[in-house]
Order: C-alpha cells, then sequence, then structure tokens
C-alpha cells in the first residue's frame, strides 16, 4: 500500500486510473508529457465529471527540458461583460448552483490549446481521441462517483439537461455499470476536428451562449469569443534546497510557499512525524498564510498584491515567531468548495507537466449547457458583492481561485510534482506532502497515505473545523482539542482529504509515483 511505482524514465499520475493510462499510451506513441498532460485532462473532463469538465478551469506549471526553465499557464476565466455588482442587486450573495451561479468563462479547453500549440507533438485529434471513447463508448461508473452523485441528486435534478446525462430514469446508475456521454463525444469531436475554437467561437460556443441566454444567464458569446488565458512567470521560493514553484495570483499558489517558508524557521527533525507538534506546527503555519490570502487574492489586474513581502523570508521569521505550541490562533476562514483533479507527467525527455482542473463544486453549476453535454463551473460564485471588498464581482475579472498545481526543483531539474483535489485542503495536503517527502524521507505513496487533516470549512458547514482522520492517534486529537481546535474526527481514509497525486526524483535518478488510495487514481511508469 505505501509502495511508490518506480519509472527509470517515464510517470504519470492522475485520480482516475483511466486518464492516467490515456497520457501513459500518448507517451508510449511517441508524445511528450505536454501531449500527455492535454489527453490526461481532456479524459479527466470525462471520467471524472462530479471534479473536472470542459466547462471548467485550469492551472499549469510546465518544465520544457530545451528551456530549462519552469513556465505557467493561467487557463481560468474572467466574468461576463455583463457581471456587474448591479446584475446580483436582489440578493446578498451571488447564487452558489444554478444559471445565475454562472459568472466566468471556462478556461480549460483554451488551456489545452496554448499547452499543445507550444510544446505538443502529436495530432490534436489523437489527444483527444482517448476522451471521446470514453464519452461515446462509456466507462465503469465507480463509487466516488456514484457517491458524489447520490448526494448531489437535488442538483443535478434540477435542470432537465443535467437529469438526462447524470440521473438516466431518475437516479445515478450504480457502480460498475457503464456511464455513457453522447453529447459530450459530439462535442469532442467537434472540437478535435476544429480546435480550440469550436469552444469560444464555434457551434459550441454559441450553443452555451443561446442556452444562457435563454435561461437567464449572463455569459454571451462575446464573453466566450474574447477569452484568451495567459502564460505567466511562476512565483517561486525556497525550502530546504528546493526551490518551490506556484502559480501566481489569481491563484492561491502563495499560501502554500508562505506556509512551508514558516515551517523552514522550525527543525522537523527534533518533531516526530505524526505527533501534536507535527500537527499544530502545520496547522498554524497553514493558517496565517490563510489570513494573507483571505487578505489579498483577487485578479492582480485589479489590486495590487505584495507577493514580495509575502515570499520573504523575514515575514516568514516573523510568522513562524508567532506560533504558539499551546493554542490555536483565531483565523476566521470562508467556505470553500472542493472539487478538483490533479495529475503530473514526467517523460524521458526530461519534460515535467504539474496542471490542476476544476469545476469549483461538485459537478460545478449543476447546469449542462443544452445539447453540448459540458457542465459548466460556478467559480464566479466565489466573486463578493461587497463594493469595498478586494474580490468584489466586476466585469471581465479573476476571482480568487484555490487552484494550484505545484512543481520544486533541484539544481534547476524537477524534483517533486504535487497537488491534490479540495479548495481550502489543498495547500494543507501540499505542505503534508511535502514536509513527509523532504523532512521525513518518505516516498510519494507513504506520503499520500499517511493520515491527513483540513482545517477551515466547506460550503453548507455551519463550524470552521479540524477535521482528523480517524488514524490520527486519538491523544493527539485530544491535545489539538484542548489547544483551542474545534476537533472533528473522520474516516480513516476520507474523501474530505482530498485527491493527491505526487511524482518524485529519487536520489538515483528514477521516477517515484504516488496516487491516492482515497480517489480512483493511479500511477504509471515504467
Amino acid at each position: 500500500m505505501n509502495q511508490p511505482v518506480i519509472g527509470g524514465e517515464t510517470m504519470v499520475v492522475s485520480p482516475h486510473v483511466l486518464a492516467s493510462a490515456a497520457g501513459a499510451r500518448i507517451l508510449e506513441r511517441g508524445g511528450n508529457a505536454f501531449d500527455a498532460a492535454v489527453a490526461i485532462s481532456a479524459c479527466l473532463a470525462v471520467v471524472y465529471p462530479h471534479m473536472t469538465s470542459m466547462g471548467g478551469d485550469s492551472f499549469w506549471l510546465t518544465y520544457h527540458q530545451g528551456e530549462g526553465a519552469v513556465r505557467g499557464y493561467n487557463a481560468s476565466g474572467r466574468s461576463g461583460y455583463a457581471a456587474g455588482l448591479q446584475a446580483y442587486a436582489d440578493v446578498n450573495e451571488i447564487p452558489r448552483r444554478g444559471i445565475r451561479s454562472i459568472v466566468t468563462v471556462p478556461g480549460m479547453v483554451d488551456g489545452w490549446h496554448a499547452v499543445h500549440s507550444r510544446y505538443g507533438k502529436l495530432g490534436w485529434g489523437e489527444l483527444l481521441a482517448p476522451a471521446i471513447h470514453y464519452a461515446q463508448h462509456g466507462f465503469a461508473m465507480t463509487r466516488d462517483q456514484f457517491s458524489n452523485a447520490s448526494q448531489h441528486a437535488g442538483v443535478l435534478g434540477a435542470m432537465a439537461e443535467t437529469a438526462a446525462i447524470y440521473l438516466p430514469g431518475g437516479k445515478p446508475p450504480a457502480p460498475g455499470e457503464r456511464f455513457r456521454q453522447l453529447a459530450m463525444a459530439r462535442t469532442l469531436k467537434r472540437i478535435a476536428e476544429h480546435g480550440r475554437d469550436e469552444f469560444y467561437k464555434g457551434d459550441t460556443a454559441k450553443e452555451i451562449a443561446s442556452f444562457l441566454l435563454k435561461n437567464g444567464g449572463l455569459l454571451t458569446l462575446d464573453d466566450l469569443a474574447d477569452h484568451q488565458g495567459d502564460w505567466v512567470e511562476p512565483i517561486s521560493g525556497s525550502y530546504r534546497g528546493h526551490t518551490l514553484y506556484q502559480m501566481p495570483p489569481n491563484s492561491q499558489g502563495f499560501s502554500g510557499i508562505l506556509a512551508l517558508q514558516i515551517l523552514e524557521h522550525v527543525d522537523l527533525s527534533t518533531v516526530e512525524h505524526g505527533s501534536y507538534e507535527y500537527y499544530q506546527l502545520c496547522v498554524e503555519a497553514l493558517k496565517l498564510s490563510f489570513r494573507d490570502r483571505n487578505a489579498y487574492l483577487t485578479d492582480p489586474d485589479f489590486a495590487d498584491i505584495p507577493l514580495g513581502r509575502l515570499l520573504s523570508k523575514s515575514y516568514a521569521a516573523e510568522l513562524a515567531d508567532s506560533i504558539r505550541l499551546d493554542r490555536a490562533a483565531e483565523i476566521a476562514s470562508k467556505p470553500l468548495g472542493t472539487d478538483t483533479a490533479y495529475a503530473a507527467v514526467v517523460d524521458g525527455e526530461g519534460n515535467a507537466v504539474s496542471f490542476i482542473q476544476s469545476l469549483y463544486f461538485e459537478f460545478g453549476s449543476g447546469v449542462v449547457a443544452g445539447d453540448t453535454g459540458i457542465l459548466l463551473q460556478n467559480r464566479g460564485s466565489f466573486f463578493s458583492l461587497n463594493p469595498g471588498h478586494v474580490n468584489r464581482l466586476q466585469p471581465f475579472k479573476r476571482t480568487f481561485h484555490t487552484l494550484m498545481p505545484a512543481m520544486s526543483c533541484v539544481d534547476g531539474k524537477p524534483s517533486i510534482l504535487y497537488g491534490t483535489q479540495g479548495g481550502e485542503g489543498q495547500p494543507q495536503t501540499q505542505t503534508a506532502l511535502f514536509t513527509r517527502m523532504v523532512d521525513y524521507g518518505m516516498n510519494p505513496q507513504q506520503a499520500i497515505h499517511e493520515p491527513r487533516w483540513v482545517w477551515g470549512r466547506t460550503w453548507g458547514e455551519p463550524t470552521q473545523e479540524l477535521k482528523l482522520e480517524g488514524r490520527i492517534d486519538a491523544d493527539v486529537a485530544r491535545r489539538l482539542a484542548a489547544a483551542g481546535h474545534a476537533v472533528r474526527q473522520v474516516a480513516d481514509f476520507d474523501g474530505i482529504m482530498g485527491h493527491a497525486c505526487a511524482i518524485r526524483r529519487d536520489e538515483h535518478g528514477f521516477l517515484q509515483g504516488g496516487a491516492d488510495p482515497r480517489s480512483d487514481g493511479g500511477a504509471i511508469g515504467w
């Protein structure tokens, strides 16, 4: 259970084994890591519909051996031109589900095009073929997808177009039954034939815009046609000899760097893994990073974000000095969505891709756009309607985004690629994985398998809790509660902890891959 998959040349990890296999087949056919990543992403949009879709966003960290540098692509969408505060004058917050939750343009297909056109080797249609196959011919419904569909049947049944796909006959297909998405197969075939612009300017775009107009949505054909993602310079920091890379705002990636740089001021070699001190230090460092994230994170085109200070070693030292081992700091959190899919690829040439994609909530808005088969995200529901808030709703603006793929390099080469599902939980699980691998010598699979925690709230939860998996020692849980944490112990391997994946190049040059037992994922390497 704790042994990683080991490859001498290549490694693919994702939260669904069919997507991992799709990426591996692309590598076997002569594709590179960028080709494989696009194939995995498209496949996840089909086989992991409760977590991701063509109607969502993605973020990409890439390393091209010839360039010798880490690059980022922000494939998140902006709000529509009509999405101002006046559009929601009748409510106190943007609805979390339904047509009115659809505020931002889906950016993921543009992300596929950007990565493939810059770095890919194989044909566009070949990369989308696995996704088309699973949409048209179906795949076995997993227990995870069935559980999510059953839990959110009310959302899925609210609109006929959605119910027809996800609740055939009034209920989700049972685990093991064949699940087909024929409308999505037709849409993917059009995109495979006509390329990126089919989604943003072609018949698919027209169908999405027409459906939203007819049902009272805000996004228009102009919003889709004018969408463009961005190649960006990743933000960076360091931790015990590793250069850390994350996506810049509007991603929450800086919180992952800040938390590790706070912990760098602690000698973890004197702290037993799994002890009260380990969990207390990690949780408190992360809470301090969340305080700054909540204060500053938004679209950097609309606000100044003091990244220089937030990522400085002196600031991390200042925060580290404020941590109390005997007391939980009081920091408020806003409830976040949890659906996401993270994956990573390293190929035989040394190219690497760490990427993540999401619909925001499970099944996003719950709205399938007409005959396209595409579930649309509700990411824009996180905008604030408070005119004074840094993340307030404005036209053509990106919202605060939880997605944060991560990569570290040693001597300028990719060393660890890591990430996970779960909004508020992403920087928390990343911190657990990275400290376990770097400070405690665990392989990726062991680091993922060990008990995890998540602090904060998700939608529908009335309280701010520190959730601990049941395998965490009961005495540790009691001490954390005594320090002031609102502790709740959950299942031994609980899905609320997210679906993590990681790749690490070991001291012998081999690639170690790990996929989360809480997911349907798999690691494939050779």
